[in-house]
């Protein structure tokens, strides 16, 4: 029987995206107190590419929550904690213990599963610090333009920077590209397993994708708040799109229904 349109096999249907949020005091009405939040821009971003946004707060979820999605979208926020990575803290370095716990579980269960990742800023820290990988604290300190970045409370920069060919970054960016940015922290040593795929002019890695297993891509940059640029989030949803399709033929009688078979790195590349 033929996949309606609202089912995971169908061709309308919209990927349920999974994202990770804040926990911290928010408002509402005439209401202040702490609360699971996300910059609307993230959420706007993966309904505009096609996908159902769903929100993961850090308190009471855990990685299984992920057998019910099609793909995981981890946003930016502050810095990771250095204990995760074995580091003396920065004075400059703010940081959400329980929140990095929270996303670095959730990124490692994604690669484990092979489940679509999309690292975004803090997002592409986190996927470098679950591999083993370590990251530059205060980027001024070893890159004296490195301020352009966070030129100020609330004010994004930009970067340009270059991709490299065969990876992920070329496919759906071509050979340049540029983006807003917010940050003082940066990848330093590039965890096994994976690539850098863009950097800015000034060696700072821009991106990292993985060297096997399904779709991952983590960005420094802020590709949300680039509103006239989805490339990046409209190919992660068709790749989410496609997990969605497998995992249903899986699910069907005859189907192995282990989720975890998904399809391995050249099987879920955009054409």
């Amino acid at each position: 029987m033929a996949s309606s349109a609202s089912e995971p096999g169908g061709t309308g249907y919209r990927p349920r995206i999974a994202l990770t949020t804040y926990y911290q005091e928010g408002s509402w009405g005439v209401w202040s107190s702490v609360a699971a939040i996300v910059p609307g821009a993230y959420v706007e971003a993966v309904a505009a590419a096609g996908g159902t946004p769903l929100l993961l707060p850090p308190v009471g979820a855990d990685p299984s929550v992920l057998e019910l999605v099609d793909g995981l979208v981890v946003i930016g926020g502050v810095d990771v904690d250095p204990r995760f990575y074995g580091a003396e803290r920065h004075e400059l370095t703010s940081s959400q213990p329980s929140r990095d716990e929270h996303d670095l579980a959730l990124t490692r269960a994604a690669l484990e599963r092979g489940l679509p990742l999309f690292a975004i800023c803090r997002g592409a820290q986190i996927l470098n610090v679950a591999l083993g990988g370590t990251l530059i604290q205060h980027l001024p300190d070893v890159n004296e333009n490195a301020a352009r970045y966070q030129p100020g409370p609330g004010r994004y920069g930009r970067v340009e920077f270059t991709t490299e060919p065969g990876s992920r970054c070329r496919e759906l960016l071509g050979e340049t590209a540029e983006s807003p940015c917010y940050h003082h922290q940066a990848l330093e040593t590039v965890a096994e397993g994976l690539v850098v795929t863009a950097r800015a002019a000034d060696g700072t890695v821009e991106a990292v994708e993985t060297t096997e297993g399904g779709w991952t891509l983590g960005v420094q940059f802020h590709p949300e708040e680039n509103r006239k640029d989805p490339r990046l989030f409209e190919g992660f949803v068709r790749v989410a799109h496609g997990w969605a399709q497998h995992r249903a033929r899986q699910d069907r009688p005859g189907g192995t229904g282990r989720a975890e078979h998904a399809p391995q790195r050249e099987d879920t590349r955009i054409p």
